[in-house]
């Protein structure tokens, strides 16, 4: 007897039970009782296909959607292109890659899908629009409009960055517009190590050298100090009026080399061309509040203490704030803010691409940010742009090209360009940079050393001080923009990803999930995701992924994952 194929690839199976071998193709991921492997029975929502037997509660329509029969179907009459649903579902199955029962895999449970359920935007999945408003401050901070604003008119803003980074807070101001009054605030409230960041050219052009090469920088953070500089014709250049004057003569632009004596008592910084998009840092972000106000870019810094000496954190910083009356931003915000109105892409290439699935159009993306190329695989006319199927990828050697069975991504690729064909409209974009969630390659094969030990994918990074997800999908929103996409279902399980898609012009107005075999080789892997990060894998799965696999693999304690 042939059996009913997955769309991605050879037939996703099944499990064995004493005298008959069941063959599943599902919506979403079904619930399961007891009963459902080995002597169980499946839901309604799903279909099975029996030894010697018909095909449950369903109807077998043939390629151009004429009903060929409904009810029992024999399994022998369902052939390569039958489209195979639920009575009175949406489509499931397709019969496309036939198997005989000899070639299954017992080990694997069927769970894939093909025209997947869509799930409309007012589930929980997507949250509020404020999650991922790009305009809407992190809870407890001001607008970036406002201390844009507070720049301009001269004033000081408390930028604070990542917890996971300093998690401090520094007092920024424009360098054009600092008054002795503003230093002496300043150094009052901060350490007194004053800060002026500034572009690489301005220095070069002042002839301020890096204090060590970037090769040599131990600084924990790699803030690039140069030599040291007071103003000439200031007295000790310690005051707060000799220091107003040094930080004025820097960011004018008619300064030369000979009006600094070195060193001296304010500190410039190189900043990094790209700003807070290349380095999440306050040298960065000071530089761009003040462009961004239409200033020279050139801004005064100094981090805030508390009263007893020690760095200030959140809420003190809160406190800081109201008590002054200062804007407190978040560099994370400041990031989002430029993410949405610069253009990060350029577009450099089209050809015609035929593929295993078919034929496609293949755009070439360069980062104006780093120089990495991203890759778009487009579909179909695009149009109007509305009610596109999207797919965004992240680049995955391991699994996408070497066929890892410790994750899923390779298969939802396959998946995905599948279901992009079979509707002959769609995008999937493929983000390269996003290996092992953003740590890079040489980092996942150490977390796969500890996943071995019995760390979960997310210990491992934690256990290696990486970020569990340092992903970022502006670059995939604006390649999506410059196709033409306006609204989108998207192909995903992350509910991460709508937030770092929406914003930029684009609307998600559906999900279609990409559901992935579970194997005893990325249980732990899928489990870690979807207990972890928040990954849904279905509209009906609320319990964890080991109430869906047959005893041989929930059993095996040792099984891998990435």
């Amino acid at each position: 007897m042939d059996a009913l194929g997955c769309l991605y690839g050879p037939a996703l199976k099944v499990a064995s039970a004493s005298e008959k071998t069941s063959f599943v193709v599902s919506s979403g991921l079904p619930s399961i009782d007891k009963r459902a492997l080995h002597k169980k029975n499946f839901k309604s929502t799903s279909l099975v296909l029996k030894k010697n037997a018909s095909v449950l509660r369903c109807r077998c329509m043939d390629r151009g959607g004429s009903l060929k029969k409904t009810g029992g179907v024999d399994a022998a009459g369902i052939q390569m292109g039958d489209l195979v649903t639920p009575n009175g579902a949406g489509v499931i199955g397709l019969a496309n890659n036939l198997v005989t029962p000899a070639e299954l895999d017992t080990d694997t449970v069927a769970l894939g899908t093909v025209a997947a359920e869509i799930t409309p935007e007012t589930n929980k999945f997507f949250g509020s629009d404020n999650d991922v408003d790009l305009d809407c401050p992190s809870k407890g901070f001001c607008s970036i409009p406002d201390a844009i604003e507070a720049i301009r008119q001269g004033k000081l803003v408390i930028a604070v960055d990542d917890e996971d980074r300093e998690n401090e807070g520094d007092l920024i101001m424009a360098a054009s517009l600092v008054t002795p009054e503003a230093v002496a605030f300043i150094v009052k409230h901060g350490t007194g190590i004053v800060c002026v960041a500034m572009k690489e050219e301005d220095l070069n052009r002042l002839g301020l050298p890096l204090m060590v090469p970037d090769k040599e920088n131990e600084e924990k953070l790699l803030t690039a100090f140069t030599l040291t500089v007071d103003a000439q014709g200031t007295s000790t250049g310690v005051s707060a009026t000799d220091r107003a004057k040094t930080i004025l003569g820097l960011a004018s632009p008619d300064s030369k080399s000979d009006d600094f004596r070195r060193p001296g008592h304010i500190f410039p910084l190189k900043y990094r061309e790209g700003g807070v998009l290349k380095r999440a840092g306050h040298t960065e972000a000071s530089v761009d509040l003040a462009t961004l106000a239409g200033l020279s870019p050139a801004a005064v810094l100094c981090e805030i203490v508390d009263d007893d000496g020690s760095m200030a954190r959140l809420p003190r910083l809160r406190e800081f704030a109201i008590e002054h009356n200062l804007p407190l931003i978040s560099i994370a915000d400041l990031v989002r803010y430029r993410r949405k109105r610069e253009k990060l892409v350029e577009r450099s290439a089209i050809a015609r691409m035929p593929t295993m699935w078919g034929p496609f159009q293949v755009y070439c993306y360069r980062s104006k940010l780093d120089g990495i190329e991203h890759v778009a695989m487009v579909k179909g006319n695009i149009g109007d742009g509305l009610d596109v199927l999207v797919r965004v990828h992240s680049e995955c050697l391991t699994g996408d090209i070497f066929g890892s069975a410790r994750c899923d991504c390779g298969n939802q690729l396959a998946l995905a360009m599948q279901q992009i064909e079979k509707v002959g409209r769609g995008v999937l974009v493929y983000l390269r940079g996003h290996e092992g969630r953003g740590i890079g390659l040489g980092h996942k094969l150490r977390a796969y050393n500890l996943q071995d030990e019995g760390r979960d994918t997310v210990e491992a990074n934690v256990e290696l001080g990486l970020p569990v997800d340092s992903r970022e999908y502006g670059i995939g929103a604006q390649i999506l923009r410059d196709i033409g996409v306006r609204t989108m279902r998207l192909m995903t399980n992350n509910p991460a990803k709508y937030g770092g898609l929406k914003g930029y012009g684009l609307k998600v107005v559906g999900r279609v999930p990409v559901v992935s075999p579970i194997t005893k080789e990325n249980k732990r892997y899928l489990e870690t995701k979807r207990s972890k990060m928040g990954h849904i894998y279905g509209a009906d799965l609320s319990g964890p992924l080991s109430t869906l696999l047959p005893s041989n693999v929930v059993d095996n304690g040792a099984s891998k994952s990435s």
